[in-house]
């Protein structure tokens, strides 16, 4: 197993185009070949991930999810009377209480928080984390105390995926509440706490998120991927908590109602409203939303602060344990379904939606929820974005047939309707039955994203991100480079995959790799590749509908690449290194109809989306924006007891830099 002083060189997460960069801009005008479609007008498209404020030593513990939130976006505004469009580059790091604590912190050489790759590596002692551990509670103790130019409320570095809902533009992370920015500027307003909002004017009567008590500290903590239903406009997130009930649930109905809502959302609202049956504290990255139902997963990755007890890593996968999927309807936590099945890992899920099927037993329909996700057999993507070793057993041992370790696109089919229940003639039971499982692909597949309008429904195509010759669980020393964006027809393999089912659990409707896809020239193949340069990669992509397109897929994918010929001999990017955001025709999966060309490079980073125009010129109004203080002179600078008081103060900042 790697540990810090066994690596060869420097951190894979912390060098070449995974490097944050220190450089903020303003919106600054772009150059750009190609044709910009119309529909990018007046929008703007903007990716999250986390960019170290305090880098240090690209020796120590990292992990790709860590960081400080950093915004990076392409706005493609209106200027003039004739309204002519220029892209506009801008990128801005999200003000969290971290940040702006760090940043009027000089002593500090290594960031607040610490690694997630500490806490998850193998090699970790149990002193080592807890040294950890107590250094950020004191800093953040710290930071309540006089001298402190920033409280330290929240720990959540804003730093995972960026969404809109209800006039607000919302960047978030799971250790804290939504952190709410400005389009198109990016500026930093203030935590959104499910009624009420820092920087917008009055107070909304109701709960928030986390409610009262000692532990609303924690059970304000949210998801990194709420759901905006597409028709009804709500907000559906779910809360993960190390103590029981370990996931608690919420619902936002849209106040501002738009053009956009097609159909009255309720009017229920749900705060922090418990799901009964989770058995432990998990790390839960992801949920599914149909239309009528929530899916949440109780998966053997462990995540809870009691493991050190028991000489375990705060995250630990059990690969003999089981993977567990609570379905309820909508407005019903408390109605909760458990599906049990093998083990594994699911980070993102792609898509939920309701179906009917025929029950063969009973020959009548009954209802399903089906769900696609981005399945592995290990958490070896959690170990490997910290450039750990995995621990051993990894997979599967001998209770679960071995599956080949990859992340793949799943499909599930949760039968939620009555079935004949064979042993009582005549009558029916909820029998929580998985009436289908098993891949729709053998080629990686992570990062997931569709047609946001058929969300929630039965979208014909998913989007994602491939890489050839390795995985998303890379080898040490390396580092997870997309080399290839995918559009799978999932209804087609769906529907082969019903009329000649491939083996539960471990089977696969379509075998070929890469560069058999590549090769093909069949112009229905259910898979199509948009393959990168030599040399070139891409991040997530985002889909933005042609106006009155004719077909589910007729719009553009837009992802920021990278050429690596800029990096010197060292592999590490020069301050000349710059990135493009390409549009590529999302209906054909070979063409790129524009590029811009950015003035600075955009380090891989984690999730993005586009804001409409409308979105834009929608937003909920601001009164104030957060900004970092100015050092000022304290006013009690010359009492004795103060300088003495600070003396202590710069003692212990120096002593747990």
């Amino acid at each position: 197993m790697r540990s810090k002083g066994a690596r060869d060189g420097p951190h894979p997460y912390l060098s070449g185009n995974f490097a944050p960069i220190q450089r903020v801009q303003p919106l600054t005008f772009c150059d750009y070949s190609g044709t910009l479609p119309e529909e990018l007008a007046g929008g703007e498209y903007v990716r999250n991930g986390g960019n170290p404020l305090i880098n240090g030593s690209k020796d120590r513990d990292a992990h790709w999810f860590d960081g400080d939130g950093m915004l990076t976006g392409v706005a493609f505004l209106r200027h003039g009377e004739k309204g002519i469009v220029r892209p506009e580059f801008v990128n801005q790091y999200v003000l969290t209480d971290v940040f702006i604590a760090s940043m009027t912190s000089p002593l500090l050489e290594t960031p607040i928080l610490p690694s997630i790759a500490t806490l998850v590596s193998p090699l970790s002692s149990l002193v080592a984390i807890i040294l950890k551990i107590v250094r950020t509670i004191v800093l953040v103790l710290l930071s309540h105390l006089p001298g402190s130019q920033q409280v330290i409320k929240r720990i959540s570095v804003a730093n995972t995926a960026f969404l809109y809902h209800d006039g607000r533009a919302l960047a978030t992370c799971e250790s804290g509440p939504p952190m709410r920015v400005a389009l198109p500027g990016l500026e930093t307003i203030g935590w959104y706490t499910g009624s009420n909002c820092e920087g917008e004017a009055g107070t909304v009567t109701g709960s928030e998120f986390g409610g009262a008590g000692v532990l609303s500290f924690f059970r304000e903590w949210t998801t990194a991927h709420p759901r905006v239903d597409p028709r009804t406009s709500e907000l559906l997130l779910y809360h993960s908590t190390f103590a029981p009930p370990y996931v608690q649930y919420s619902i936002i109905s849209p106040l501002q109602k738009t053009k956009s809502v097609n159909i009255r959302a309720s009017e229920t609202k749900i705060l922090n409203a418990p799901v009964a049956g989770m058995r432990s504290a998990k790390m839960m990255h992801d949920f599914g939303v149909s239309s009528t139902h929530t899916i949440i997963m109780d998966l053997p990755l462990s995540l809870d602060p009691l493991n050190l007890v028991k000489n375990k890593p705060v995250v630990a996968y059990d690969p003999n344990s089981v993977s567990r999927f609570g379905i309820f309807p909508r407005y019903q936590p408390h109605d909760v379904r458990w599906f049990e099945t093998n083990p594994c890992c699911i980070f993102h899920t792609a898509n939920s939606w309701n179906s009917l099927i025929q029950d063969p037993l009973s020959n009548q329909e009954t209802e399903t929820v089906n769900m696609l996700a981005c399945r592995l057999t290990s958490a070896s993507l959690v170990f490997s974005a910290g450039d750990l070793a995995a621990p051993v057993p990894i997979s599967a041992t001998s209770r679960y047939e071995k599956e080949e370790e990859q992340c793949r696109l799943y499909y599930y089919e949760f039968q939620i309707g009555p079935q004949y229940d064979p042993d009582s003639p005549g009558s029916t039971e909820h029998r929580n039955v998985i009436s289908n499982q098993w891949a729709l692909c053998t080629i990686p597949f992570e990062f997931p994203s569709l047609n946001e309008s058929h969300s929630m429904s039965a979208a014909k195509f998913i989007y994602g991100c491939s890489v050839e010759g390795t995985s998303f669980g890379a080898a040490l020393g390396r580092a997870v480079k997309i080399d290839s964006l995918v559009k799978v027809d999932v209804e087609r393999l769906i529907e082969k995959g019903k009329a000649k089912p491939p083996t539960p659990v471990t089977g696969c409707v379509d075998k070929r790799g890469i560069s058999e896809i590549v090769a093909s020239e069949d112009l229905n193949d259910p898979i199509q590749v948009f393959k990168l340069p030599p040399g070139w990669y891409a991040q997530e992509s985002r889909f933005v509908p042609r106006s009155n397109g004719n077909s589910e897929d007729d719009g553009w994918l837009l992802s920021y690449v990278f050429d690596e010929s800029q990096l010197n001999a060292d592999g590490e990017c020069p301050e000349t290194a710059k990135s493009e955001l390409w549009v590529i025709d999302a209906k054909s999966m070979t063409d790129v109809v524009a590029r811009v060309y950015l003035p600075q490079r955009v380090p891989y980073g984690l999730h993005g989306n586009w804001f409409s125009e409308d979105q834009i010129l929608n937003q909920r109004p601001a009164t104030q924006f957060r900004n970092i203080p100015q050092t000022t002179q304290q006013v009690r600078g010359t009492s004795p007891l103060w300088r003495l008081w600070m003396s202590m103060r710069h003692a212990i900042q120096s002593y747990l830099k």
